[in-house]
């Protein structure tokens, strides 16, 4: 059922964002009037087709769906006929040319606006940013962070969740730069914490860097009971089952469930001995040996498990963000310029060798997302179409050739120059965007299978 669920939300984000991309595309072409002959979504053979309008522009489904296109009427592509050379893409001026081909990108980040506005103004879940204990010798131990601290501020950036959290210190945290943060102690008052992010790592950066920084978020007390087995995971082989009482691992005694956690991380591979309450009644010894599984560079144990939650006690962590129309539409906006505006950031970073290429993903982690946030309700699933659209849309703008920025490079030149790149160097350039593009397809799918395989 989970596999179903993830193929289904993928192939809706991807036809989501394909057509609104491409749409783009046609709406800009049709105002300059610019005859269109097919709008396709997917690539390769038609496996559905039908013609519509005074142009009757072919509409396609094709085989291969990842990706889709707009053909227009273009002399470079077959005979035109006279009557209709005005309308032919290639006759058009360079002005209306970009804003033809810019129309694709601008469509996503389009798109991604209108659902940041609905989902603000509809109100986004999320969690209070209440620290949980710092573990010592981390950064913010150092800073003075302590349990119950409630994070109000991150330099002059207010945090309503910790979300908004993450976010902002991720943008700090690429720059490994110190941050001032304002804090809500448990006691009362407000009280400011430097926080220093210079000592994190590319590894640090590629897994958990919170954890890294020992910004962690409060856990009500759980009880040691199981809430949910991984279908396949070292604990289901074993023989654990939802509802048992954890009493003691090895020997130890277990009161609460992060005793379990720091257990388990801590003896990847070996042999651990569970006594479980189930029923009423202590069960024979479980033997359980924890997954390898590596996390920011060092290898850490995994059963696959989840505790039991009372639902009841996570109700008062629980806030919803919503603004107004007005509010909403400008916060929307900002959302989208800040995300685009790291992402190429990231990608620079990625270049120069800052950031591991480890973070570049394909397909298969995409589809696991769209599956993920599809499980976890509407909401989670529209920022993550908002934040897949940012992407293609910064991705097509890329002076890449073949992609929207490689023709908007060419038109760019074209403007410097006075007169159109010649046939030769646009072929060229196509080969040569080509291989680099699939390059970094084989890289993203071997990143995909990486974490698949790896954990």
């Amino acid at each position: 059922m989970t596999l179903l669920i993830t193929i289904a939300a993928f192939v809706v984000a991807l036809g989501c964002l394909i057509v609104f991309h491409e749409f783009g595309h046609y709406v800009a072409a049709r105002a300059c009037a610019v005859k269109v002959l097919r709008f396709s979504v997917g690539f390769g053979r038609p496996l559905w087709m039908r013609r519509y309008g005074r142009d009757a522009t072919e509409w396609v489904i094709a085989a291969f769906p990842l990706g889709g296109y707009v053909k227009m009427l273009d002399e470079r592509e077959g005979q035109v006929a006279r009557e209709e050379l005005p309308r032919a893409f290639n006759r058009q001026s360079v002005g209306r040319r970009v804003a033809i081909v810019a129309a694709g990108p601008a469509a996503n980040f389009l798109l991604a606006v209108l659902l940041y506005w609905a989902l603000f103004m509809h109100g986004v879940p999320g969690v209070k940013p209440v620290l949980g204990e710092p573990p010592a010798g981390t950064p913010a131990h150092h800073a003075g962070f302590a349990a119950g601290d409630v994070l109000a501020t991150i330099g002059d950036e207010p945090v309503a969740t910790w979300q908004d959290a993450r976010w902002i210190l991720l943008q700090h945290a690429v720059q490994k730069s110190s941050v001032e943060v304002t804090v809500l102690p448990a006691g009362g008052g407000a009280r400011t914490r430097r926080l220093d992010l210079s000592g994190l790592t590319t590894a640090d950066l590629d897994s958990d860097f919170l954890r890294a920084l020992g910004l962690t978020r409060y856990q009500p007390p759980l009880k040691p009971v199981i809430g949910e087995v991984v279908s396949g995971g070292a604990a289901q082989r074993a023989g654990l089952k939802a509802g048992d009482e954890i009493v003691a691992i090895s020997n130890q005694r277990i009161e609460t469930w992060d005793q379990v956690v720091k257990i388990v991380r801590a003896h990847p591979g070996a042999q651990l001995v569970f006594e479980v309450r189930r029923g009423g009644g202590l069960q024979p010894a479980i033997v359980v040996s924890p997954e390898i599984v590596v996390e920011g560079g060092r290898k850490i144990g995994r059963i696959g498990t989840a505790p039991l939650v009372d639902r009841a006690a996570l109700t008062g962590m629980i806030v919803e963000t919503r603004y107004g129309p007005l509010q909403g539409l400008a916060k929307a906006v900002q959302k989208t310029w800040e995300t685009s505006v790291f992402s190429l950031k990231m990608l620079g970073k990625m270049i120069v060798g800052e950031i591991s290429l480890k973070n570049l993903s394909g397909p298969i982690t995409i589809a696991d997302y769209a599956g993920q946030s599809a499980q976890s309700g509407v909401a989670s699933y529209l920022l993550f179409l908002a934040l897949i659209s940012i992407s293609l849309g910064v991705l097509n703008l890329l002076p890449i050739p073949l992609l929207d920025g490689g023709h908007l490079m060419y038109y760019a030149i074209e403007i410097f120059t006075g007169r159109p790149l010649s046939d030769r160097a646009i072929e060229i350039g196509q080969h040569a965007g080509m291989a680099l593009l699939f390059m970094l397809m084989a890289l993203a799918l071997y990143n995909d299978i990486h974490r698949l395989v790896g954990g």
